[in-house]
């Protein structure tokens, strides 16, 4: 079986950006794309600022293969969204990976 695959993009927005509006945009992207396995998000609440570099958000979706992702990464309303996502963001970084599980010995 193919390992899982994942899509991690950490994000600082734009001051004058309404998170709460990117926020319900990227949760309706996800929730018509089929390929989609999973997503969370979360903001940033304990990191000092010199250890986040300014990355305030973190987004994490998982796919059941990379072809998944590739098919979602192609698809017309992701590169909408993206192309909407990118004038709220100051600067981002995506990790885009097959995922490793490890489970520790009880």
């Amino acid at each position: 079986m193919a390992a899982e695959f994942k899509h991690l993009v950490l994000v600082k927005f734009k001051d004058d950006v309404v998170v709460e509006d990117v926020l319900k945009g990227m949760e309706k992207l996800v929730s018509e794309m089929d390929s989609v396995k999973s997503f969370v998000w979360g903001q940033d609440v304990e990191s000092h600022e010199m250890l986040r570099q300014g990355f305030t958000h973190a987004f994490l979706m998982t796919f059941n293969s990379k072809d998944d992702f590739t098919a979602f990464a192609r698809h017309p309303k992701h590169v909408e969204f993206s192309s909407t996502f990118s004038t709220a963001i100051e600067k981002a970084v995506l990790l885009d990976f097959p995922a490793v599980s490890f489970k520790p010995a009880a």
